[in-house]
């Protein structure tokens, strides 16, 4: 047994389940299935636990020459969004011994600074939503592990690729409208190139187009809640008949669309109803309350994560897009002359 003062070994750990250094390091680094026999493996936890045995980490670092440190290449933090994607992320990393460093790139997207002197010899993998990716060559992070989220699957960087159901998000959005009676929509487009929003736009013309006498516009405007106001009040002014919804991108344009149609005298949802998209604590604050797509960022971190451990344990990560659910809430209503 170990002196109370001296930090117990693996040889110590070896020596009280008998069995060799090299059996221990196999069952505490989860490498021991096939290996050794399940009786032993129990052995040496147990070992390990009474003694309080804890792995030096920093040493066997070294030795590997990996830091178990995993860089989170996100959007500028405009939102709690990719906040809880780091949340979850940092709560799969931290089950595996591995930390999480959050790099948000400095203009929201586009390309970025290098946080390290070298990514490659301070980092074993990167996590990185489409909306950042431009940041990934400054960086070089597409030389290391990479999972992208949000990202087109046919022409994505990294080696796997994680995303929400955003196509099934904008049917059920558009499905709800058109089953209240609404023909005539403008999309308030997030003036953003990525795969995320292309989607956005894409599956909300195919579902419109599909029903015969509907109308889509477009405006687009940068995420900020003053962008989507000018943008809305802009469209809303122009000659033609007005639309009676409005799908919005994100719910900070909603917002936007909110102050551009209390600033035009239209009432939600009596005169025009508005749908956002991602559920953020802002859906509920501002009133009515906002009729949105719910989408799991903690989920969605966590998936990209337990992604990335299993690429770099060399496993197929797991497949299948996250599900989304349409949240109906006050800012949609039938349209009052529906067509």
């Amino acid at each position: 047994m170990a002196r109370s003062n001296t930090r117990p070994t693996s040889r110590d750990v070896a020596h009280a389940a008998g069995v060799s250094q090299a059996a221990v390091s196999l069952v505490l680094g989860d490498k021991w299935r096939g290996r050794v026999s399940e009786t032993t493996a129990e052995r040496v936890r147990e070992a390990a636990r009474e003694l309080g045995y804890r792995p030096n980490l920093a040493a066997r670092n070294l030795r590997l020459g990996h830091t178990r440190t995993v860089l989170l290449v996100v959007p500028a933090l405009t939102t709690e969004f990719f906040a809880g994607v780091y949340t979850g992320a940092a709560r799969i990393a931290a089950r595996h011994g591995f930390g999480v460093v959050l790099y948000p790139s400095p203009e929201g997207i586009g390309p970025a600074r290098n946080p390290f002197a070298s990514a490659q010899a301070a980092l074993d993998g990167v996590i990185a939503s489409s909306m950042a990716a431009d940041a990934l060559t400054a960086i070089r992070g597409d030389q290391l592990p990479l999972v992208m989220l949000d990202s087109d699957p046919a022409g994505s960087l990294g080696a796997a690729t994680v995303n929400l159901d955003i196509t099934d998000g904008i049917r059920q959005v558009t499905d709800h409208l058109l089953g209240l009676g609404h023909r005539r929509i403008l999309h308030l487009a997030a003036d953003v190139p990525s795969w995320t929003f292309d989607i956005r736009a894409r599956e909300l013309a195919a579902r419109m187009a599909a029903v015969p006498g509907t109308e889509i516009r477009t405006a687009r405007a940068p995420i900020s809640i003053d962008g989507a106001r000018t943008a809305t009040e802009t469209a809303l002014t122009a000659p033609g008949p007005r639309p009676t919804a409005i799908v919005c991108d994100d719910d900070k344009l909603a917002a936007g669309a909110y102050k551009a149609l209390r600033r035009l005298g239209l009432r939600i949802p009596d005169d025009i109803s508005v749908t956002g998209l991602d559920d953020l604590a802002l859906a509920t604050a501002i009133d009515p309350e906002l009729t949105t797509v719910r989408l799991d960022a903690e989920t969605f971190g966590e998936r990209g994560m337990q992604a990335l451990l299993a690429v770099l344990d060399g496993r197929e990560p797991e497949g299948g897009d996250i599900p989304v659910h349409l949240v109906v809430r006050g800012s949609t209503a039938p349209p009052r002359t529906a067509g």
